[in-house]
């Protein structure tokens, strides 16, 4: 086992079989945590847990809907019968089904298909999660937000830039709430990633002409959102509780 700031730990990274969301898996495993690797796509949830497991982790693979309430306790049930009860939630599964445009074209539907899967499926998740944290007494939540919801702009998805903000308040109030308890809740809000997908979408040339709109001119990576994620979710952050960490290299200034 690795020895880091999360040694010990058990972890479950929601949709952590690609993405921004297996570096997370994958940092949280460098430096200590057992990781439940969390996705829908069985072949690609088990490719981040066999890296891990090959790179001397520990970690196991766990399939299901995190929109509903049976599929999130049967994982939680899983988990603790293969790692031991849950340490660390990052709940950062749902991408973004809408495409941007105005509000009065947009279904009903479109709409229930963002908030359903951004942030209903971040309430199902910690909701499960959560009892077993108190009783307890300790526990860290991460939950992800975005940029969009940070600075919306008319090029943002309205309806996940909305999903992304009830995240924020959500985790705000759950801070409040579960604090007594000894549970902490932060958010992160990443601006424009460089993830493999973004890297094919977004042409070379126009990926300069982004960087250079932040002040650190560059995009962000996949392991600076992991970085903040570890950090909020270790003893490092012990007294850091309610807070939107924005991981958008000066893009986004409070």
């Amino acid at each position: 086992m690795f020895m880091g700031v999360l040694a010990g730990r058990v972890v479950l990274v929601t949709g952590s079989s690609r993405g921004i969301r297996s570096a997370i898996a994958m940092e949280f495993a460098a430096e200590g945590a057992a990781v439940a690797v969390h996705g829908r796509d069985e072949a690609a949830t088990a490719a981040v847990r066999d890296r891990i497991v090959a790179a001397g982790g520990r970690a196991m693979m766990v399939l299901g809907e995190v929109t509903s309430p049976v599929d999130v306790d049967r994982i939680n049930t899983e988990i603790e019968a293969g790692l031991g009860p849950l340490d660390i939630l990052v709940a950062n599964a749902g991408g973004n089904p809408v495409r941007p445009g105005p509000l009065e074209f947009m279904g009903l539907d479109q709409w229930r298909a963002a908030v359903d899967a951004i942030l209903t499926a971040t309430f199902v998740t910690i909701a499960a999660i959560l009892p077993g944290m108190k009783e307890r007494g300790r526990g860290s939540i991460v939950t992800m937000s975005s940029a969009a919801s940070r600075r919306p702009t008319p090029q943002s998805p309205v309806a996940y830039a909305a999903a992304k903000a009830g995240i924020e308040v959500l985790t705000k109030w759950l801070a409040a709430e579960a604090g007594p308890s000894g549970v902490r809740v932060n958010c992160i809000a990443p601006e424009t990633i460089l993830t493999e997908r973004n890297q094919c979408l977004i042409p070379a040339d126009a990926q300069e002409r982004l960087a250079q709109t932040h002040p650190l001119r560059r995009l962000g990576t996949p392991h600076d959102v992991a970085l903040a994620a570890v950090y909020l979710a270790s003893d490092q952050a012990q007294w850091v509780t309610g807070i939107i960490l924005d991981i958008a290299g000066g893009a986004v200034l409070n």
